[in-house]
């Protein structure tokens, strides 16, 4: 591996020129392709084999048409304080309002809220339901500004008029804000780390030019393969992490070895052969971590971890070939400006930060050890805790007119009436279709908890019926989720009484089954990518232990993490600091996203950290002492690059979108854990206990696991044997710019 990398690396230093332009076409051909594809849709959420989804799928069939994706608007109007809507003047505003919402040129038809009976008891609060033609997404800017104008209208008149519904979307997803910050932060990390404005700037740009690539490539194919607009954002927002993060590792080592007197070409070789194997097998194991995503069975979850994975493929494709390609046309312009300007380069001393803190680890392992095992420990106490739900319009923001149309519709009609339950009946082959669904309404609204039941609306084959249950708690309550177990558990004795079957779905029905799914899931992904990481692990540093070791140090931080999260984001504490008006359940996707994501990075620090480790003891070095000269060439890289991914992911947090918000402060957070309490300090101090045992391997072990040798053994003996020439178009070092003898 080292050997094909080092040249691989040579190769695009020489033909640097031919590198930087087929990845400029590449550019320009998904580019192209982005700019003429017809754009991302709405993907319509489906996940088989709950009984939600049966229930719509069961609807689809038996009333065709019914259930088509049109966008919706629920424009809720309020009297002013101690009137009613149905006064006179209050009823003809309301009147107007619904008669001129019907009058929109993507309007289907509108509700009358005064015939459809949708008036709270108390006649404080009405609504109308507006349905359109056509998905939210599809709506033009002039079907939002005919709904706006006419909710302003309606408030000249002198009502309160708020609205909800999928009309209401602006699209979600990430804006430009948070990628500015991070890559800000970035800058300034690189910058302090390198001492080089040009060391500080190419792995932005590589970075950049690889999510443009990835983000291109998925605009491109979104309609072929049915992408939707949120599919993109965990791909932007990994690929610019890693990005950033392996094109730095390459830079950091190509600096190393020009420091010990190699030639640009022979240092960039060298850099992408042993940096470079480095970043291949962390590059995998987050590949394989988000690939893992399609055991739990989501479609959706399925399309954005694999987009994801070929955004990280393409980071780790051009830090192999761009990056060194970058290295040829400015092979000095990289080095600190006190190495250009004094005309010798400097090789780092024995002592930095890094061999400090080892030392200090080395000399107190097992304090450190349980410092930082009862530290995450306590931190995941919270997550026992842990309640699935997915955020709606109530997790919004007070100043949203979604959310003040929540908030109203919950105090006039009760806080069950946002999520209503819809029961599907099939009484095909029922003697009396009609009496066993009666029997099925009457048996499900007795039951505690449930404020009302609708009529049925049967299809016009009359053996299938659809009605509505309201409950008399909210949808993300946990009474909700005990009532729609309690009517499923009561279907058996309904069925052999009516012999009519029936199923419960609706939105909120659909997220209980996407939570109890992605619980019972978690446990088979994690085997699948942990069992497929320990043994890419094994085969990288030839040792039983270390991997396990990573393995449960992993653990440790994505349960403190979680913990974090439900801290914050469920029980409220600091919520304020991050704009998070509106606590409650954590969404049903966090757990899944961040064991995969942060597995993957996980792994990349520690390859990179502990592959030093393992070239240091495999030439030679005593255990204690490769740990040492691990962290003396990697910490300072390792700390910068987990900032960097900090700063990236943090970015994300004052994103408005509450799912994108919970992500970007999840990951930062099981970052800053894993990297600086799990890889520095943790690690470390297991190996100093474990000594020469951590890089045991049973003999027939040995004898099976393929030989990659991704410390670069056979790179340092070629290069002690002969140096490598360099090709006559490579740009050399200048005379006077020689290594410092330290």
């Amino acid at each position: 591996m080292a050997t094909f990398l080092y040249r691989v690396g040579r190769l695009a230093f020489r033909r640097r020129w031919y590198v930087a332009l087929v990845w400029a076409a590449v550019l320009a051909v998904v580019g192209l392709g982005a700019l003429k594809a017809p754009g991302a849709s709405d993907e319509e959420f489906s996940m088989p084999g709950i009984e939600s989804q049966k229930a719509f799928d069961l609807m689809e069939e038996r009333f065709p048409g019914a259930t088509a994706d049109g966008a919706t608007a629920r424009v809720v109007f309020v009297a002013p304080g101690g009137e009613k809507v149905t006064a006179t003047e209050n009823k003809k505003a309301v009147e107007k309002a619904v008669a001129e919402l019907g009058d929109g040129s993507q309007v289907a038809g509108v509700a009358d809220p005064f015939q459809a009976k949708a008036v709270s008891k108390d006649g404080t609060t009405a609504y109308a339901t507006v349905s359109y033609k056509v998905a939210a997404n599809d709506l033009t800017d002039a079907g939002k500004t005919h709904l706006e104008r006419v909710i302003d209208e309606a408030r000249d008149a002198g009502l309160t008029v708020e609205a909800g519904g999928s009309a209401m979307d602006d699209g979600g997803g990430a804006g430009g804000m948070a990628e500015v910050i991070g890559i800000a932060i970035a800058a300034v990390v690189l910058l302090v780390t390198f001492g080089s404005l040009a060391a500080a700037g190419l792995p932005l740009l590589t970075a950049v030019i690889g999510v443009g690539v990835s983000m291109a490539t998925i605009l491109a194919l979104s309609d072929a393969l049915g992408l939707s607009t949120t599919t993109g954002t965990l791909a932007m927002m990994l690929g610019l992490a890693v990005g950033i993060d392996y094109a730095l590792f390459v830079v950091s080592r190509y600096r190393e070895e020009r420091a010990k007197g190699r030639t640009p070409q022979e240092a960039t070789g060298l850099a992408v052969g042993t940096a470079g194997s480095a970043v291949v097998f962390a590059g995998l194991t987050v590949v394989i971590a988000l690939a893992g995503l399609s055991v739990v069975g989501i479609p959706m979850l399925t399309k954005m971890g694999l987009a994801a994975a070929g955004a990280v493929v393409v980071a780790v494709l051009i830090a192999l070939t761009l990056v060194p390609a970058f290295l040829g046309f400015w092979p000095n312009a990289v080095l600190s400006r006190r190495s250009r300007k004094s005309g010798r380069m400097e090789e780092g001393g024995e002592d930095n930060g890094g061999t400090r803190w080892a030392r200090f680890v080395l000399r107190r392992p097992l304090p450190v050890l349980l410092l930082g095992v009862v530290g995450l420990g306590a931190l995941a106490v919270p997550m026992t805790q842990l309640q699935l739900g997915m955020p709606g319009d109530e997790a919004k923001s007070t100043s949203t007119t979604e959310r003040r149309a929540y908030d109203a519709l919950a105090d006039a009609f009760g806080p069950g009436f946002n999520g209503p339950l819809t029961v599907v009946v099939d009484a095909k082959g029922d003697a009396d279709p009609k009496g066993a669904v009666t029997t099925v309404a009457e048996q499900i609204g007795a039951t505690k908890g449930i404020v009302s039941v609708s009529p049925a609306r049967f299809n016009e084959a009359g053996d299938t019926a659809v009605f509505s249950v309201v409950p008399s708690t909210a949808p993300t309550d946990e009474k909700t989720k005990d009532l729609v177990t309690v009517i499923r558990d009561e279907r058996p004795g309904v069925e052999a009484e009516t012999g009519a079957t029936f199923e419960v779905t609706g939105s909120t029905a659909l997220n209980i089954d996407i939570s109890d799914k992605v619980q019972a899931a978690l446990v088979p992904y994690l085997i699948v990518v942990v069992g497929l990481a320990i043994v890419l692990l094994l085969v990288v540093f030839r040792s039983l232990l270390v991997p396990l070791k990573a393995a449960l140090g992993f653990l440790l931080s994505v349960l403190a993490s979680l913990g974090a999260v439900v801290v914050v984001f469920q029980q409220g504490h600091g919520a304020e600091l991050l704009g998070v008006e509106q606590t409650g359940p954590i969404m049903s996707l966090m757990p899944i996203f961040l064991v995969g994501i942060v597995f993957g990075l996980a792994m990349d620090y520690e390859v990179f950290l502990v592959s030093r480790m393992r070239e240091a003891y495999v030439h030679g070095e005593p255990a204690p002492q490769a740990v040492t000269s691990g962290f003396r060439h990697s910490a300072r890289v390792v700390v910068a690059a987990a900032l960097i991914m900090i700063a990236v992911f943090a970015g994300f947090i004052g994103e408005s979108d509450s799912m994108i918000k919970m992500i970007g402060f999840g990951l930062a957070t099981a970052v800053l854990l894993d990297a600086f309490v799990v890889r520095m300090a943790i690690v470390p101090a297991v190996l100093a206990l474990l000594g020469d045992k951590a890089w045991w391997l049973p003999k027939w072990l040995d004898r099976i696991l393929p030989r990659v040798d991704v410390e670069g053994e056979a790179l340092s003996r070629r290069s002690e044997a002969e140096p490598a020439p360099d090709a006559p178009d490579a740009p050399d070092a200048p005379a006077d710019l020689e290594p410092a003898r330290t």
